[in-house]
């Protein structure tokens, strides 16, 4: 499959945390605006519009779910976002979802595979949230939205959008690992996930890594999503989210890693997540993501 990256995107702010212990990435979308974002995609020549959620749920959940906590809002504010998703990617626009912490994930790709009959997943994060409430350390549910999304964990959050999942696990791609809990290793043999770690990057480079990714996410599927977690990228250059683990992605690899999936061509939508202004050092880690997403979308040094 290849497809050109679109001339005009539709982004979707979703100021919601709830799905983090750390409150503060509910302004992540403000703060990516702020640092520029609509200037970038201007002067890349890229037409948008921005789509608010209709009926942002107010709802606070006053149940103590101690393995998943704060679940009926991530629920509501999934069910609306996959509902929303559903319909771009029905219209032929480009999703650009701006969260808010990972939870969301579960509705872009909710909303996503009510279109596609088979979709690609690549996801770049420290992490790989593929915990389960059988396996999860803490009960956020940010820490189980790739499991969700495939499938297994709580019925209540796997009928979200009410369509089956048409992700395959052979599809998916998790780059930059590096804080794995052992349930989710278990997953990761289990289901045959791709997974290149800190670790393989280190050993292969970025180049290789993002190749192989590329191939494994595009063949035999009709459709790429990209969600990038800030976390994948080191602490020190990206200081302004709520989950660090040293020894992240550099700089250069995550935008290489942007570049070469905009030569590929093969993005049919994409989320940037767990951008927590709080944490910030002044905006640079807003700054960060506005120029990431300019690299994806064709953005390049000459």
């Amino acid at each position: 499959m290849m497809n050109n990256l679109p001339s005009t995107v539709t982004i979707v702010p979703v100021p919601f945390d709830r799905g983090a212990t750390r409150r503060g990435a509910s302004q992540g979308p403000n703060a990516i605006f702020g640092a520029g974002l609509k200037r970038k995609l201007d002067a890349l020549g890229i037409s948008y519009q921005v789509d608010e959620l209709a009926g942002f749920p107010e709802h606070k959940d006053g149940t103590h779910h101690p393995l998943l906590k704060h679940l009926q809002e991530v629920i509501t504010i999934n069910e609306h976002l996959a509902a929303h998703v559903s319909a771009l990617a029905e219209s032929g626009v480009f999703p650009l979802v701006l969260g808010g912490d990972h939870s969301i994930a579960i509705g872009t790709l909710a909303g996503l595979t009510r279109h596609y009959r088979s979709l690609g997943v690549i996801w770049i994060d420290a992490h790989s949230d593929l915990n389960t409430p059988d396996t999860t350390p803490s009960g956020n549910i940010h820490g189980m939205s790739l499991a969700v999304s495939l499938g297994r964990g709580d019925a209540r959050l796997t009928s979200i959008g009410g369509a089956k999942s048409t992700i395959n696990p052979e599809h998916v791609v998790l780059i930059g690992a590096r804080s794995l809990d052992q349930g989710e290793r278990d997953f990761i043999r289990r289901e045959g996930i791709t997974c290149f770690t800190m670790q393989d990057i280190d050993r292969m480079g970025m180049f290789r890594v993002m190749k192989e990714a590329i191939r494994i996410a595009s063949t035999g599927t009709d459709g790429v999503h990209l969600s990038f977690d800030i976390d994948s990228v080191d602490p020190k250059i990206a200081p302004g989210t709520g989950t660090p683990v040293q020894g992240g992605l550099s700089y250069r690899e995550a935008h290489l890693a942007m570049e070469m999936l905009s030569e590929s061509g093969i993005l049919t939508s994409a989320e940037f997540v767990e951008n927590n202004p709080l944490l910030d050092r002044g905006q640079t880690t807003s700054r960060l993501l506005v120029g990431l997403i300019g690299s994806m979308l064709g953005e390049s040094i000459l």
